[in-house]
């Protein structure tokens, strides 16, 4: 007879999770002081932190950045951050700038501008330096600040705006471009719209106010200590404007739907007959394990943005994880809590009203719902639900064969705004190219940036090159070359190509238009190292949690076909334009290059949330003895209701964010919505079960030897009944 395994050998994560439960329900007094005096002082330090600013952007690793690096280097203050605006002007049909009067209108312009403020660095008079186009239509005054462009104070900021609006009335048509006018992105009411959809769901869902308010209040506290972290070392970590947002828009949505599945686990707790106590504990221990591990699921998605090595992707990636990580804190210490004090309030009036010992009779006799009848249905039908989700998906993704990557600039903003304006202005009067130039450095004298002038001009595609600038010490110089065609073409990459395959090691390209083709070739690059990094850890992660192999496959290959169709998506609206108008999409243009890379790993990252939610009370039935079949309806009738619930929220949280000003956000938010309508109701809920139902028990098969070397995490609760404590019979007749 094998000798029993003691039984404090280990500690399982249900059983651990579950004392922490009924622990946290017992002081809940105590827990829910502690995160209200963190949610203070991580706003005192949000409110005393100074104000965030753009974060720094540079790609270690690549051509354009060694040249940014020399150029600080050899040219001190040329490469630096200040922001740059520029006034542009046009003459009416068949005058010139040059003429007199317009004249008089662009000299008045740049007095003005150079008296507005004392940010101010520079003021380029156009006739002077030679900002005036050929034809004599167009001019631009450009002006240089001492600090980057959400450091600008207001009244500079007025300034420039002042100075362009009297230019206006006089004769010229005035236009504003450049980062100085770069302000943070302005928030719709969308957040506030998904917010209240998500509420109305967990009513729908919950039947009671209460236990509807419970995600909302915690996801509310979760993103409020995780935003305000953020802006409290957003100046010291350098992490940007956009990085509270994009931790605010995962923290909400999974703060929401992971403190959605313990309550909905706590309500069925009670509707066996548990205590109020011992529900809490076993809803922590069951639900909350299933919390845990898709929460790791998405902090190793997030935290894997570092093999990208781009500072700003992994300062962001690891804001976002650390949001999350406290949305899994709060699920599994808070919610407890607030259980403690709720009571039976958070069940719905039926369970409630019912006497004594009948919900938990009701519970055992329950009734198919709507998600016993759609298993039963794939498990009929399984080749049919299969080969319809595969090809639905696969038809969506066939724009995703055209992405296009780019970075974005003004030429993508709205033609309503005064910067795309300039930049067409700017683009008609001096060339498409004129708003990406190239700057090329060259490290030595200046008989070599002779030379590489001469070579330059040997090749095809530039406009114009200017003369070389050498610096003071003449042993570096600085050469500008205008491309014959706008910055996101094709035929610019290929003279940026061009001219470094025709120069030597010690001639670097760089310029905000190289920058954006390096940046697209290192995304490119660190996609598939990314992509098996996390998937391979997240393999480990669910084949410990579910115990078998085939699942954990399963899970990744319909991850991968669900990102596919949603990066399709946005091509077909961001890049293509079909429905853009619906979208708020006011000019179509190149896809962010790191787009698909967050995409991919934010979207792994919850589409095992809904596998492991889903799959997890499938296993707890199959290891109590049910058939494969069985368990799949059983899991479905227990979780497809409040999956769908957790989906439909994370759904309209991401889709709030669509009506920001920023693309980047307004983007991120599409593609995260689509991505879990697809994953969620296609992947998850049609195409996961029927595999299931066609693998049958070798699904749940692992190899002996692995299945000897794994720790048994008990996912599913199994060891739970050793700790269960004596209760006294449940008081479900409050009211």
């Amino acid at each position: 007879m094998p000798c029993p395994t003691p039984q404090w050998e280990y500690a399982p994560v249900a059983t651990f999770l579950y004392k922490l439960g009924r622990a946290a329900f017992r002081r809940r007094r105590l827990v829910a002081l502690l995160w209200v005096a963190l949610l203070a002082v991580a706003g005192i330090g949000a409110a005393t932190a100074p104000t965030a600013t753009s974060s720094s952007f540079s790609i270690p690793g690549t051509e354009a950045q060694r040249a940014f690096d020399l150029l600080e280097e050899r040219f001190p203050g040329a490469g630096a951050d200040g922001a740059t605006a520029r006034v542009v002007f046009k003459a009416p049909d068949g005058q010139k700038v040059t003429d007199a009067g317009h004249k008089a209108v662009v000299e008045e312009t740049v007095a003005a501008l150079k008296a507005g403020s004392d940010q101010i660095v520079s003021v380029a008079d156009p006739y002077t330096s030679g900002a005036v186009s050929q034809d004599g239509s167009t001019a631009y005054v450009s002006v240089s600040y001492k600090v980057n462009g959400m450091e600008l104070t207001d009244a500079t900021r007025d300034a420039l705006e002042g100075a362009g609006h009297a230019a206006q009335g006089k004769g010229l048509t005035v236009e504003l471009g450049g980062d100085a006018l770069q302000t943070m992105p302005e928030t719709g009411a969308g957040e506030i719209v998904g917010v209240v959809i998500a509420g109305i769901v967990l009513v729908v869902t919950f039947g009671s106010l209460v236990a509807a308010g419970l995600p909302l209040l915690t996801a509310l506290i979760g993103v409020g200590v995780g935003v305000s972290s953020i802006t409290a070392l957003a100046s010291v970590l350098d992490l940007g404007s956009t990085t509270s947002t994009l931790a605010m828009m995962i923290g909400l949505a999974v703060g929401i739907d992971y403190a959605l599945f313990i309550v909905s686990r706590y309500r069925a707790e009670r509707a066996d007959g548990r205590s109020q106590e011992e529900a809490a504990g076993r809803a922590t221990g069951t639900a909350g394990s299933a919390v845990v591990f898709a929460g790791l699921t998405v902090v190793i998605a997030l935290v894997g943005l570092a093999v990208v090595n781009i500072p700003m992707l992994t300062k962001m990636g690891f804001a976002a994880a650390g949001t999350v990580v406290i949305a899994v804190l709060i699920a599994l210490t808070l919610i407890p809590a607030l259980l403690g004090f709720a009571g039976d309030k958070v069940l719905g009036r039926k369970q409630r009203k019912a006497p004594a010992g009948e919900t938990a009779k009701t519970a055992k006799e329950e009734k198919p719902n709507a998600g016993t009848r759609w298993a039963r249905f794939v498990i009929r039908r399984p080749v049919l639900v299969l080969v319809l989700g595969v090809l639905g998906l696969g038809a969506i993704a066939v724009p995703a064969a055209s992405l296009e990557m780019g970075l974005p600039d003004d030429g993508v903003k709205p033609v309503s705004t005064s910067e795309r304006r300039a930049y067409d202005l700017l683009s008609d009067g001096f060339g498409p190219g004129f708003n990406g130039p190239l700057l090329v450095v060259v490290d030595g004298d200046k008989a070599t940036a002779d030379r590489t002038v001469s070579t330059i001009k040997k090749l095809d595609g530039w406009a114009a090159v200017t003369p070389a600038t050498p610096n003071k010490a003449g042993d570096a110089a600085m050469i500008t070359v205008i491309p014959k065609d706008r910055p996101s073409s094709a035929a610019t990459e290929n003279l940026v190509h061009d001219i470094r395959g025709a120069t030597g090691d010690d001639v670097l390209v760089t310029g905000a238009t190289a920058m954006n083709i390096d940046f697209s070739q290192k995304m490119n690059d660190a996609l598939v190292p990314y992509l098996a990094l996390v998937v391979g850890l997240a393999f480990v992660l669910l084949t410990l949690v579910f115990r078998s192999v085939l699942v954990p496959l399963k899970a990744a290959l319909g991850f991968l076909l669900s990102v596919v169709a949603a990066l399709g998506a946005v091509v077909a609206v961001f890049q293509w334009g079909w429905l853009g108008s619906l979208f708020g999409v006011e000019q179509t243009g190149p896809i962010m290059s790191m787009m698909p890379i967050f995409m991919v790993g934010v979207v792994f990252g919850l589409a095992m949330d809904y596998e492991v939610f889903l799959v997890t009370r499938m296993r707890e039935a199959y290891v109590h003895g049910e058939r494969p079949g069985e368990a799949i309806v059983t899991g479905f009738r227990h979780s497809a209701r409040v999956v769908t619930a957790a989906a439909v929220i994370m759904i309209a949280v991401f889709s709030g964010f669509i009506g920001m000003s920023d693309q980047m956000i307004k983007m991120i938010g599409f593609g995260l919505a689509v991505a879990v309508l697809f994953d969620a109701f296609v992947v998850r809920m049609a195409i996961v079960p029927a595999v299931l139902a066609l693998l049958g028990h070798k699904a749940w098969w692992l190899p002996k030897w692995l299945d000897r070397a794994l720790p048994d995490v008990d996912v599913e609760g199994e060891k739970l009944t050793a700790h269960e404590e004596p209760a006294p019979a449940p008081e479900l007749v409050k009211v």
